[in-house]
């Protein structure tokens, strides 16, 4: 099953496929950042809470030790409820990113989450992110939930974060 989406900005088009191998999720956008940007975007805890998820969430950081054998736990308030993710990372570099990823409502689901920052010339960055999800049901469920605005929403606002200078 290759399950693919795509979805064009004023800078990149984002593409969300299904790997038909493995259960996992496969993220691909270019970015007009340089990777040290993106890799600050993604580890410092006041930037990452301004761009990450849907445009109609608010994030609370509750524990963030971004750094190598390091973890994380963050909220999403999304109207009325609180939505809270946690996890570590792994591995933290100049150009990857390893976390573990967890929604606390199903803490038996966790995702291994590699990033890498593949710098293109001219300005641009090309991340490419992989979640390993425990079975091709999950994966599915993860595609089918909505995440794509999400990730959508949540692009859109780093680039705005990018564009104003304040990554």
């Amino acid at each position: 099953m290759n399950q693919t989406q795509n979805t064009t900005s004023d800078y990149a088009k984002t593409e969300i496929a299904a790997d038909e191998r493995v259960p996992a999720i496969n993220i691909t956008r270019d970015f007009r950042a340089t990777p040290a940007q993106l890799m600050r975007a993604h580890t410092d805890p006041e930037l990452f809470r301004q761009w990450v998820g849907p445009a109609s969430v608010t994030v609370e950081i509750d524990l963030w030790d971004a750094r190598t054998l390091g973890c994380y736990r963050y909220g999403c308030l999304m109207g009325e409820e609180m939505a809270w993710f946690r996890g570590t990372f792994p591995l933290i570099s100049d150009t990857t990113l390893v976390q573990t990823f967890c929604y606390e409502g199903m803490p038996e689901a966790i995702a291994l989450e590699t990033m890498t920052l593949e710098d293109l010339g001219d300005g641009w960055t090309r991340v490419h992110s992989t979640s390993l999800v425990d079975s091709f049901e999950g994966r599915d469920q993860m595609l089918a939930s909505g995440m794509d605005t999400g990730v959508n929403d949540g692009f859109a606002k780093l680039d705005a974060l990018l564009t104003s200078g304040a990554v």
